[in-house]
């Protein structure tokens, strides 16, 4: 299932449209704050769909009983661009464990590109509930492997797809290739260029969290 949290009125607006907004985007310190952000109202969200069970606590002055949630979860950064929204998820989700994962486009002479992954670390996912964070989906291209390359380390019981904005193509993809995993989005644009960046977007999440690189 999608969840667009950009659907309702929220300071969650506020996060994505700082976000898009080229004369802010340009700080990247700011940047970076309103993707970890970002990822702590996804992480808020997605703990309403976790199992609990009730616990009594001690207090000062006698016994509570509080609901707290019981799945183990592992938290993946799609490098480099999700780091900060991972931060965000781990914010709130203190206790989980943690995957991350290389993937950029290796782009070739006549324009084209292929995703590869260069990097994969990652704990034990049987049975546990996986959150796999990109600020963009754009082809979903990138999010499918490198979910494929994890599920090699078990088969977890959930999987939820975190991004700051998507787009329908990928959404789609997702959704084809992960049926049964919930995709939490902030916006949802429905074009890819032609070198599938999305618009109207935000430009190269990773170059503006981190400084711009080299390209091969």
């Amino acid at each position: 299932m999608i969840y667009n949290l950009g659907e309702q009125n929220s300071i969650f607006n506020r996060f994505i449209g700082q976000l898009r907004d080229i004369n802010i985007q340009t700080d990247s310190m700011r940047f970076r704050r309103n993707l970890e952000r970002v990822g702590e109202v996804f992480a808020y969200e997605i703990s309403k769909h976790l199992e609990y069970t009730s616990s009594e606590v001690e207090t000062p002055l006698g016994i509570a009983n509080v609901n707290y949630p019981t799945d183990e979860l592992v938290l993946t950064a799609i490098l480099r661009a999700g780091l900060p929204m991972h931060n965000g998820l781990l914010n709130y989700f203190d206790d989980a464990q943690n995957a991350f994962v290389s993937a950029y486009r290796k782009h070739h002479k006549d324009g084209t590109f292929d995703i590869s992954l260069g990097y994969v670390s990652c704990p034990n996912l049987e049975n546990k509930v996986l959150i796999v964070a990109d600020p963009m989906l754009a082809t979903g291209s990138s999010m499918v492997l490198a979910t494929e390359a994890l599920l090699e380390y078990g088969q977890p019981k959930a999987i939820h797809f975190v991004a700051a904005i998507a787009s329908v193509p990928g959404l789609e993809y997702v959704s084809r290739v992960f049926p049964k995993a919930d995709i939490w989005i902030g916006a949802q644009d429905e074009e890819l260029t032609a070198k599938s960046y999305i618009v109207p977007g935000l430009g190269d999440a990773g170059d503006l969290s981190y400084g711009e690189k080299m390209q091969e």
